[in-house]
């Protein structure tokens, strides 16, 4: 089991959380970690994604005026 310290909203305060043993095959990287303290469970989402590319703007071709 890996342990880190985290702040507890139950506890309210830091805690050392623990990663219970992990049936999906995380190992120590699981997302899942219990409170030593209370025993609150916390889920640790990460998301990742591909930013939007921008589109590629052209300016508009400048308009000169003479004078008349």
């Amino acid at each position: 089991m890996s342990t880190r310290e985290m702040h507890c909203d139950v506890c309210e305060g830091v805690q050392p959380f623990e990663a219970p043993s992990c049936v999906d095959g995380h190992g120590t990287d699981c997302p899942e970690l219990i409170c030593t303290g209370c025993g609150a469970a916390v889920l640790i989402a990460t998301f990742a994604f591909r930013a939007p590319r921008l589109a590629t703007r052209r300016r508009p071709p400048a308009i000169h005026l003479r004078a008349a």
